[in-house]
């Protein structure tokens, strides 16, 4: 983690005119190199201001932002998540960009699909880095040798989702398997919920998924155990622990999976080999689209920066900037600036190249992307994931599981 000196109030500046911000973000070694080369690319454009960076992974990263607001101290500029926007906008530590918008920060050429994601009651206190989708991934080597095809995803179903899944199973070489679990993150059930008319959180900030889509959201997992369409419930619960780097397909013992388009890149690289992207189950079925475009992250400014101008000039700079997209590529998403984003896409290596024409192709059948959640929804993530691994190894029915999720998500959300 690099650690820089700060004063209180988020920002510093000299009598000479010079302006220091400080920048905070969580990712990867490789995200933390390309970040210092778009520092150094902005300050060589910007004399005058100077960025000291501060980063770290990403649970390590919310503890001491939480720790930075409390204490009146949040850096400039953030990386910001789609969980958490709201609860730092009502905590009044986020800056409303308005104030800069157009002048100083041009939204005009950024995604109008995902744009109006950051803002809540018509306050931007976000703009999104890129956009990605939650999508199934597929591995058409193990389809293969299994003697399958590779489904229809514009007509399948979730019952069809399982069935094949669980044939894949029984037609590959012990160790390999259908599916990779997809009940620890939360976005499925939401993609669930939003094909039946429902969302996981509702316009008063409460849950908005119905008891009985929950319950069948946990007996279409428990289907999937049982089956045998997904690994036993303790190589289930490593897999999932050991992150993208170790999930079935960039191991090459599962066939399919549901990951962010813009993970398709190390997924691909683990795997050694070209793996597909396919629409979520249900889609044809559904009273509306489950999928959807999502703000793969955001940049949001301190309201207690003392250089808030300077912040928003930044953050124009990492969306509209030729260099800041050259630099980023895919990392943060496909640029949501979608000038920026035609003009590097011969630039992309294969795998995103892959996400960008499927993202294109969907497009057009996709529904908008639900309102930010509202504050607590940081929680819900972890309560879904210790739900579902109580569930898969048989302390919870699927009635129970859908009963504590909805009692522990509502004290979470208030």
């Amino acid at each position: 983690m690099a650690v820089t000196a700060s004063a209180c109030g988020g920002s510093a500046g000299g009598d000479d005119g010079e302006v220091t911000l400080r920048m905070s973000w969580w990712g990867s070694d490789s995200r933390h190199q390309l970040t210092q080369e778009l520092i150094d690319a902005f300050e060589a454009e910007h004399p005058g201001i100077t960025i000291e960076p501060e980063f770290t992974g990403w649970d390590d990263y919310w503890d001491r932002l939480a720790t930075s607001a409390a204490g009146n101290n949040i850096p400039d500029v953030m990386q910001q998540d789609t969980r958490y926007v709201r609860e730092y906008a009502d905590r009044d530590a986020l800056l409303d960009l308005n104030e800069y918008i157009p002048g100083t920060l041009d939204t005009s050429k950024l995604d109008p699909s995902v744009t109006a994601t950051g803002q809540v009651d018509g306050a931007t206190y976000a703009i999104p880095t890129g956009i990605n989708a939650y999508t199934v991934v597929t591995d058409p080597e193990i389809y293969q040798q299994a003697g399958m095809e590779l489904p229809d995803d514009e007509t399948w179903s979730w019952d069809e989702f399982i069935d094949t899944a669980a044939k894949l199973t029984r037609e590959t070489p012990g160790g390999t398997y259908g599916t990779q679990n997809i009940g620890f993150v939360e976005t499925g059930l939401e993609v669930f919920a939003r094909q039946r008319g429902e969302s996981l959180f509702d316009e008063n900030d409460k849950l908005g998924v119905s008891d009985e889509t929950l319950a069948d959201w946990f007996r279409l997992i428990l289907e999937s155990s049982e089956r045998k369409a997904e690994p036993r419930p303790s190589l289930t619960v490593e897999t999932q622990a050991g992150g993208v780097d170790q999930s079935l397909l960039a191991t090459n013992k599962g066939a399919m999976g549901t990951w962010w388009t813009n993970e398709l890149p190390t997924l691909t690289g683990s795997a050694g080999h070209e793996l597909t992207l396919l629409r979520f189950p249900g889609e044809s079925q559904a009273e509306q689209p489950g999928m959807y475009f999502k703000p793969a992250m955001f940049w949001a400014a301190s309201s207690r920066s003392e250089h808030p101008e300077e912040a928003a000039t930044f953050i124009n700079w990492l969306v509209n900037s030729p260099k800041a997209a050259q630099i980023q590529l895919s990392d943060r998403g496909l640029p949501i600036n979608t000038e920026l984003r035609e003009r590097i896409s011969d630039d992309l290596e294969a795998p995103d190249q892959q996400s960008a024409k499927f993202l294109e192709k969907i497009g057009t059948d996709l529904a908008d992307p639900p309102a930010l959640p509202p504050p607590g929804a940081g929680e819900v993530q972890d309560i879904l994931l210790q739900i579902n691994e109580q569930l898969l190894f048989g302390r919870l029915s699927a009635d129970q599981a859908a009963q504590q999720f909805r009692d522990q998500a509502s004290a979470a959300i208030g």
